[in-house]
């Protein structure tokens, strides 16, 4: 099994970008946990994936298609804006899931709004860079049924 995990705008910034709200934490931490969650739920591979252009996540959502069995998602400040990525992820049908570091839900009015969400089978929020493990096991639960 194969999983990607994309992260949107300013995640390269992490540990570095308000660490109040995301933690003292870099991207390369990041990764690394999405490696070793990966490897702990029995995937064969885990991609990780970051971009600060909504296309290029686009792409890289078509690009998926037929070769990965799903994908984890923080599409970071596209999740509000961007119907071309739920367009995407629409488009490819892979089971998805939604992850944010922050609890959005507690947040600013204009980030309640997800276009991504409506192609996730799970959100995952506020768990830090353990939502990403969190996030793998979800989708490795939802790969085996």
């Amino acid at each position: 099994m194969k999983a990607l995990v994309i992260n949107g705008p300013n995640l390269n910034m992490l540990g570095i970008r308000e660490p109040g709200i995301y933690g003292s934490d870099n991207y390369d931490r990041l990764v690394q946990i999405c490696q070793e969650a990966g490897a702990a739920q029995g995937f064969d591979e885990v991609e990780v994936f970051q971009s600060n252009h909504e296309g290029s996540i686009v792409d890289k959502i078509q690009e998926a298609y037929g070769k990965v069995d799903g994908i984890v998602i923080n599409p970071a400040a596209y999740t509000h804006t961007s119907v071309a990525i739920l367009d995407a992820l629409k488009a490819v049908a892979i089971p998805a899931v939604e992850v944010h570091i922050s609890a959005v839900e507690t947040r600013e009015d204009f980030r309640q709004v997800s276009h991504a969400r409506l192609a996730c089978f799970a959100t995952i929020t506020g768990e830090g860079l353990q939502g990403y493990a969190h996030a793998l096991e979800l989708l490795k639960e939802r790969l085996e049924k």
